[in-house]
């Protein structure tokens, strides 16, 4: 049996919260689909440089809201992302007011939440960075 990785899909509160979201991590959309029968509409993000689809997010939101949507999705692991400056990257997310709920201490993991409280891990690309301030001192904020 064969099995090829397609996607993975979070539901969204805010359509446009999520995308601002998710465009600052890098990534862009790829592809948008509006179900008016189905009143939802689905958006393909992806890092630039993988637009054919082998690293998609799929973002969808219920025109009518999502009552079932989850307060805490814990049970739904994370995504992961490789980040060329770990440092530079959460950096920028902070100032855009993201927490940072898991420092990058060690020069080399991060984990943050999305506005849908999706956990998102950042990985350096390469070798962890050297530890410096004010990452390394830094305390977890909240679960990742």
């Amino acid at each position: 049996m064969a099995i090829e990785y397609l996607h993975t899909m979070l539901r969204v509160k805010d359509l446009d919260a999520a995308l601002a979201f998710w465009t600052m991590l890098g990534l862009v959309e790829r592809r948008r689909s509006e179900n008016e029968g189905g009143r939802f509409t689905l958006v393909f993000l992806c890092p630039p440089d993988q637009a054919d689809g082998r690293a998609d997010v799929e973002l969808t939101y219920n025109w009518d809201g999502d009552d079932g949507l989850p307060s805490d999705s814990r049970h739904f692991g994370h995504l992961a992302y490789r980040v060329d400056d770990i440092y530079a990257t959460c950096q920028a997310l902070m100032d855009a007011g993201v927490t940072i709920n898991r420092p990058p201490r060690d020069g080399h993991m991060a984990f943050v939440r999305s506005p849908d409280n999706q956990s998102v891990e950042l990985l350096q690309k390469g070798d962890p960075k050297p530890k410096q301030e004010p990452w390394a001192s830094m305390e977890n904020t909240g679960h990742w």
